[in-house]
Formats: C-alpha cells, structure tokens, sequence
C-alpha cells in the first residue's frame, strides 16, 4: 500500500430483513469502472504538470454495498482515488503522502486493513445485544465482520498504482477512521503530496475539498 499520513424461503423471512440484505446480495464485490478524473465534482487539475486528480466518497450504503464489509457503520470512510496522467511521461506515487485533512485541521492517515479490523473490534468485542425485559441480561450476538472480509476488500478495492503511465487513468480506494467526526466530509479535505515526475522531481501538490463533492450530490437531489 502507499504509505500515507477491501436462502432460505423468501416469503418466511420480513420483508425489511430482505430491504436490509438487498445492497451485500445484489454487489458482486467489482470495482468501479475507471473514468478519467476531470469526470468527478471533486477535482484538481495542475495544467502545466498534465496531472489531474479526483476523489469520490463512498458515503452512502447504496455506494458502499460494493464491499464487503459494512466500513461506513463502524466510522470508516472509504475514498476512491482517480489519478489521470495526461502528459507524455510516467508519475510516480511511489513516496506518496495522501492524508484526510479534517475541518479542524487534523490530519488523518489511511487505515491498514488490521486498523480497521481493530476499529471494528474495539466496537464489537462484546457482540451487539439484543436487549430482553425485565431482569433477564440481554443476548449477545456474534460480531458480522471479519478479517478475512476486509483482506479480501482491500486487495479489491485499495488504490495500489505506485506509477501512472502516460495518458492513463488509475483509480482505487483509500479507506479512512473517521469515527470520530460527526460530520467528516463537510470542510475537509484530500491532500497529496511527494508525487513525483519521470525525472524524481515533485509535483506540485494536490489539495481537493470534499465541499465540491457535496456541492454536487446536493445538486443532484435538488
């Protein structure tokens, strides 16, 4: 990873268990199809370096149902990366710094997959309980997710491309705790640096608000 600062009979079961199930039975676990990044709200273009990038919050359990784990609902942010190269040589991502910039100022690294796992953990070591009347202690249910699940998202889904070639677009995802923020997107932003040139020399870098990807969501539901 770039180091930075994944039946039974229909008719006896409710039909809102079926409405919850539908997202994780109908995602196939499949990437997104790439696109270049002066296609996304949430863009930077850096003309005279023929770089552009863009971001994409997977805010929402219709998006998110791509994964396999439920990363919104324990606080982690999954953010697909679009990386488009428009010039005639390669640029590398190979020391690349990506960080989650909060409102405040905070600076947030990507989560490893044992980040996450240890996330989810700390939430669900007890298991969620069902909660029963009176004096009877309640039922404990057995957490959902499990390592092998995020494994398996994250060789999927994580942004990987250590170089982008020329004229080529590369995407993925960056997954971030933001299980702290109550409202993680408004005001933030993505802040990469340390990309580099054919050459070994740095880019320029990119700072990209997450407001022009709410500006635009907000447009759309208007």
């Amino acid at each position: 990873m770039i180091q930075s600062m994944a039946m039974k009979t229909v008719w006896a079961v409710p039909l809102s268990l079926l409405w919850l199930a539908l997202p994780a039975v109908a995602s196939d676990h499949t990437p997104p199809a790439v696109q270049p990044a002066t296609s996304f709200a949430a863009v930077e273009v850096h003309d005279d370096e023929k770089v552009a990038i863009a971001v994409e919050p997977f805010d929402t359990r219709e998006k998110a149902s791509i994964f396999r784990v439920d990363y919104l609902g324990h606080g982690v942010m999954p953010v697909r990366l679009i990386v488009t190269n428009n010039g005639t040589r390669p640029i590398s991502l190979r020391d690349a710094r990506i960080l989650f910039l909060t409102a405040a100022g905070d600076k947030i690294q990507a989560a490893e997959p044992e980040d996450v796992e240890r996330l989810m953990t700390r939430k669900e070591r007890e298991g969620k309980k069902i909660p029963l009347p009176g004096p009877l202690p309640s039922i404990k249910m057995k957490p959902k997710a499990s390592n092998k699940e995020i494994e398996q998202d994250f060789n999927t889904f994580e942004y990987g491309a250590l170089v982008v070639e020329p004229h080529t677009t590369r995407a993925g995802f960056l997954f971030y705790d933001v299980s702290q923020l109550d409202d993680p997107l408004q005001g933030a932003k993505l802040h990469l640096r340390k990309l580099r040139d054919a050459d070994g020399k740095e880019l320029f870098y990119f700072e990209i608000p997450f407001d022009k990807y709410l500006k635009s969501k907000s447009s759309q539901m208007n």
